[in-house]
């Protein structure tokens, strides 16, 4: 199993390929749902990354995959200005999976 970067810019892909993850940088909505379409249809990738600004952009895609689909696991990671808080994107994603506000 192999992990798999979606970026949106470049200091990201740099540092995930430093630890020896590939991956690619987009920065459409077309881009992310046409990479995500090619990482499910990889037996090798297991998780994908991504990082919080690409997740808006596809979100109804991205937790279709996550309920529906046994792999590949898609993990939010924060991008280099610290935007993201990835407590509240579980909570969000907990919430929508069983219908329950926390």
């Amino acid at each position: 199993m192999k992990f798999f970067l979606i970026s949106d810019n470049r200091d990201t892909q740099m540092g995930m390929r430093l630890a020896g993850i590939e991956g690619v940088v987009v920065h459409t909505a077309e881009e992310v749902s046409e990479q995500l379409d090619l990482a499910k249809a990889d037996p090798e990738i297991g998780v994908v990354l991504i990082t919080r600004k690409l997740i808006d952009l596809c979100t109804q895609k991205i937790y279709d995959i996550k309920l529906n689909e046994r792999r590949p696991l898609i993990v939010e990671v924060p991008d280099r200005h610290g935007a993201g808080n990835v407590g509240d994107s579980i909570e969000k994603y907990v919430s929508e999976a069983i219908g329950i506000k926390l």
